[in-house]
């Protein structure tokens, strides 16, 4: 039996972001950052790609750019990614998903009228 694949390993997939022209990024479950088209001054328009994840990594290892076109921005970001990864365990990508949960289950109490338990 072939042991799972780590979220590390999984392939990068993209999701049409719901508040900007661009996309979401996510390796399996988890958001690995956003490449996202964004004005300039005087109306220039350039992709800015944001990659890496919190929590689950320190303060200074998430990386940023921009770039002239998606596929620039697109082939910046999975290098950057590839440096991102490279130091990650699958407890990270954990961390992340905790992160995650957590937030949901808080808003939908606070939906539901009830106080937010303490973390």
């Amino acid at each position: 039996m072939m042991p799972p694949m780590l979220t590390k390993d999984a392939p990068l997939t993209r999701r049409r972001s719901p508040h900007r022209d661009g996309w979401l990024v996510y390796a399996a479950d988890v958001m690995a950052g956003s490449i996202v088209k964004e004005s300039g001054l005087a109306g220039s328009e350039h992709w800015v790609w944001r990659c890496g994840f919190y929590p689950g990594s320190n303060p200074g290892e998430r990386r940023s750019g921009t770039a002239a076109t998606f596929e620039e921005a697109r082939l910046q970001f999975e290098r950057a990614w590839m440096a991102f990864v490279a130091r990650r365990t699958e407890a990270d990508f954990d961390r992340w998903r905790d992160h995650r949960d957590w937030t949901l289950r808080k808003y939908a109490a606070i939906d539901r009228g009830e106080q937010v338990p303490l973390r």
